[in-house]
């Protein structure tokens, strides 16, 4: 008997397209964003969204970055101070609100209140919005309130002239100011500041929080660069540490459930917007925890490179090769690899420090 299962695609099928393919599928299926070489492609999310603008510039495409280091200042220093591990210099974004409110500080319409924290040591000043772009702190208000001006024109630059914007969802947990909202990439007192449960609070994000966030981000983009495009991934990376009260595996189902949920809310939602399953890549039984480090938690070159292939794949029609077998390599070796491969800046695995 007919019915509408009959003449689906083998994507469409567990068994077709599933068993006994292995680790590396391609989960992509229907239709995805067409990459130009000179489309500009600004980046920007959590910890994990530094690797997909890193393999962007290997391959050839036009990263698009605004906000530069002097040219005499030597790469790996520039490196370690932020420059151009996104489009702009503004450190990782975990959630969705602090996207929003990155777009409003940059176009005037949101002045937190709490603008400055002390530093760990007390003789310098950290930006709480992005607190670990300068290592050792800057040296005065003065340096930081004009460090941020700059930063924040340069945002404006990114916003206007970028073709396609590839936001990498990370989190849904973060903190709060309980004077007016402002949420911080770090909870207060892990890397300047000083933590007060009255001016501090825990926020979790919702589903319906994350979209109607994701929502005004797209109105406000497209107000200022109608044909912008855009990409949304969920990070695989685990959480971390977990202010829930719940296991921190529980915890990270929850958070990444509800940013892929979400996700696929926006991307049905909006023409222009594309969801890209870079989680399911890494996360999916079919991996088998093959594409993470012994922590269980940062995300193998191994695993980068499969999901940049795919990628590449859809959006280019290139055929990459992902990247060799780690099984196949010299144990000490990889191990190695494997460091250089996770040195990738993620705040918040401050939050686990040993002291």
């Amino acid at each position: 008997m007919p019915h509408p299962y009959r003449d689906l695609p083998d994507s469409a099928y567990w068994r077709r397209s599933v068993v006994g393919q292995g680790p590396v599928i391609d989960p992509l299926a229907g239709g995805f964003l067409m990459l130009g070489r000179d489309d500009k492609v600004a980046t920007a999310g959590s910890c994990f969204a530094q690797n997909i603008a890193r393999h962007l510039k290997k391959s050839g495409f036009n990263f698009l970055v605004t906000e530069s280091a002097h040219p005499i200042i030597p790469a790996a220093a520039a490196e370690r101070h932020g420059y151009g591990q996104y489009s702009a210099r503004y450190g990782n974004i975990y959630t969705a609100r602090q996207l929003l409110q990155l777009f409003d500080r940059a176009y005037g319409v949101f002045s937190p209140a709490e603008d400055m924290w002390i530093a760990p040591e007390g003789s310098r000043v950290v930006d709480p919005f992005r607190p670990t772009i300068e290592p050792d702190g800057f040296a005065s208000e003065a340096e930081l309130c004009a460090a941020r001006a700059h930063h924040l024109a340069r945002v404006r630059e990114m916003f206007e002239t970028l073709d396609i914007f590839v936001f990498t969802l990370g989190l849904t947990e973060g903190w709060e100011s309980t004077v007016d909202g402002a949420v911080f990439p770090l909870c207060p007192g892990v890397s300047g500041g000083v933590f007060d449960a009255a001016a501090h609070a825990f926020h979790n994000f919702r589903v319906s929080e994350v979209i109607a966030d994701l929502n005004a981000f797209i109105a406000r983009l497209r107000g200022v660069n109608p044909g912008a495009r855009i990409i949304f991934t969920v990070s695989p990376v685990p959480l971390a540490a977990t202010m829930s009260g719940n296991h921190v595996l529980a915890a990270t189902t929850y958070s990444k459930s509800v940013l892929r949920a979400a996700a696929q809310e926006v991307v049905e939602t909006h023409d222009g917007t594309y969801y890209f399953p870079s989680y399911e890549m890494i996360m999916g039984a079919p991996a088998g925890a093959r594409y993470f480090a012994e922590d269980m938690r940062n995300v193998t070159e191994e695993g980068v490179g499969h999901v940049m292939s795919v990628f590449l794949r859809h959006a280019a029609g290139i055929e990459a090769d992902a990247t060799p077998a780690m099984a196949t390599q010299d144990p000490d070796a990889t191990i190695a690899a494997t460091k250089a491969w996770v040195e990738v800046m993620c705040d918040e695995a401050m939050l686990d420090a040993e002291d």
